[in-house]
């Protein structure tokens, strides 16, 4: 049996910690500190009227605590196993056959393991944003704020999250990422954790996960045409789509965010700064929240629109330098040996003007 999975990760160690909480999970003493590990905290039982049995019954609603840490830590630890296994039995033995270089490689696994995460993402955010209702029902996104009281499957979701995002810090180290793409891999993790955390803390998960729905899918397409690029280097369609989703996603992202934020919660009538209650719903606040999502997409347009240019200007220099590589130099013609005299209707004519005696042949 392996000890240790690719990047490092000691993966035997990890399995043996999990199984260790498992069973402290069965044990009469520790399952209190167990569950503390796996399940979220913080929940609280809402009598609601059942319509069809005319009775009385009871949903169970969570809120957000510093218990939260706690989870969310246990999660990053899972996802760390799991960021291996992908690693090893899949991204590992693909790159095997494309022999890539090592600016490629590790460009492959970042996009590789980014692919499996935002696929599984956006399939999650489908599936709690259509038994919630936010997509049928826009309004829902900021009627009744603060929006407190979550579902376990959103919550769950946000603490999965936040699991992931903290997870790829340590994944920097046992990845052994070039020095040179730390500072941009830095830059989107923290993005990620500054939107998904303000999101959570805020309560505004509703339009936060319909965000990150929009987000996902943009950069699902992105990774996945990065990969397929490294495959066939001629294979450029998916990099046409992505600029064509691209733009319209971060149109989606602020028209929503100004409906939501700008509008929805300016409608709300309880405007009161009161962070006991969970409610942020103030006009500073709205505005630092508006600020924040445009100037982070308009970063991402201008970071956008450089690159596609410099594409543009390395394209038309290769295609001008196609075009001054001057024509293969032509052999002199091999010079043909005249007889002496001049040519007249085909005859060879002594310059005297008299045609040459032919050679006579004696016979044998």
């Amino acid at each position: 049996m392996k000890t240790e999975m690719m990047g490092g990760i000691p993966a035997f160690q990890e399995v043996m910690a999990l199984c260790v909480v498992m069973i402290a999970q069965r044990s009469m003493v520790t399952a209190k500190t167990a569950f503390l590990f796996i399940l979220p905290q913080y929940n609280i039982s809402v009598p609601t009227a059942d319509p069809f049995y005319l009775t009385d019954s009871e949903t169970v609603h969570y809120h957000y605590g510093p218990k939260d840490l706690v989870t969310i830590l246990f999660y990053v630890f899972i996802t760390i196993i799991l960021h291996a296994v992908v690693q090893e039995y899949i991204l590992d033995k693909i790159s095997k056959r494309l022999h890539l270089s090592k600016v490629k490689h590790s460009k492959f696994n970042e996009s590789g393991q980014l692919v499996v995460f935002h696929l599984s993402s956006v399939v999650w955010c489908l599936y709690v944003a259509g038994t919630e209702g936010y997509i049928t029902n826009l309004r829902s996104l900021w009627e009744d704020y603060p929006h407190v009281f979550l579902s376990f499957q959103v919550k769950f979701f946000y603490l999965c999250q936040l699991a992931y995002w903290l997870h790829s810090l340590p994944e920097l180290y046992f990845q052994k990422v070039r020095k040179e793409e730390i500072p941009r891999q830095l830059q989107y993790i923290c993005l990620y954790l500054l939107h998904i955390a303000g999101a959570y803390l805020l309560n505004l998960s509703r339009l936060g996960l319909i965000l990150l729905l929009l987000q996902y899918s943009t950069e699902f397409l992105f990774h996945m045409a990065r990969l397929f690029y490294f495959a066939d280097e001629n294979n450029e369609r998916l990099f046409n789509a992505w600029a064509a989703v691209f733009g319209v996603t971060r149109l989606f992202i602020l028209t929503l965010a100004v409906l939501a934020i700008g509008f929805g919660l300016a409608r709300v009538e309880n405007q009161v700064f009161d962070p006991e209650k969970g409610n942020f719903n103030t006009l500073p606040c709205r505005l630092s929240m508006l600020l924040l999502v445009c100037v982070v997409q308009a970063w991402h347009m201008w970071r956008f629109i450089h690159s596609q240019l410099r594409h543009w200007r390395e394209y038309w220099k290769e295609q001008s330098a196609k075009r001054r590589v001057p024509a293969a130099p032509r052999l002199p013609a091999r010079p043909i040996k005249r007889e002496p005299g001049y040519h007249e209707n085909g005859v060879v004519k002594a310059e005297n003007g008299t045609s040459p005696r032919t050679k006579k042949f004696k016979s044998p």
